[in-house]
């Protein structure tokens, strides 16, 4: 998606080997133009697996899953909350997510009445590095007798294995840019197709 791939290459920064910075137009501080465009773009690609309901993570995945659930005609959005809660319940379903970014582990969960058995979910997420945000929403829809019928990503690290995994599995995965290398503070994007 070209829109992105400059919205990266000029205000994105590259941290280390590793850490993409992109918070002047995606999660801290919001393009909106941007934002619709790519939601836009997954409806566009996820349009034909028919999802019934957007689930993503808070808080940086809101937006994009509200721009595509609106593309896609108005879809119900769902985030999974990150930390433990004081409401232990069997109508709550639980998963624990690594966190790449902030290097530590949450409870990510979501109460059943929001993911109703039979929906048919598509994921929606900011990032994916190591893939453990997204195996975490996998496995509430699991718990909850929902089927993911696709992933779209806004920026997947090439290099991390995330994204390899979840091909593996047979995912249907969309990343609308992909990071092949941070070097010397440049982010390198691989080609469009």
């Amino acid at each position: 998606m070209q829109q992105l791939r400059e919205a990266i290459l000029t205000q994105g920064q590259g941290l280390g080997t590793d850490i993409v910075k992109v918070d002047m137009f995606l999660n801290h501080r919001i393009d909106t133009a941007l934002l619709f465009q790519m939601g836009e773009e997954f409806a566009a690609r996820f349009r034909s697996d028919q999802p019934t309901i957007i689930l993503t993570i808070e808080a940086s995945g809101i937006a994009i899953a509200t721009a595509t659930a609106h593309a896609m005609g108005d879809l119900p959005v769902v985030f999974a909350k990150k930390g433990a809660t004081v409401v232990q319940s069997e109508n709550l379903a639980q998963a624990r997510v690594y966190s790449f970014t902030h290097k530590k582990e949450n409870v990510i969960h979501v109460e059943k009445k929001y993911l109703p058995a039979g929906s048919r979910v598509l994921i929606i997420d900011d990032f994916l590095a190591d893939g453990q945000a997204c195996n975490g929403m996998i496995e509430l829809c699991r718990q909850l007798a929902c089927e993911v019928v696709g992933i779209g990503i806004v920026v997947e690290k090439g290099f991390m294995p995330g994204g390899k995994m979840l091909r593996e599995k047979g995912i249907h995965l969309e990343s609308l840019s992909v990071v092949k290398a941070i070097h010397e503070g440049t982010i390198l994007l691989e080609e469009e197709d």
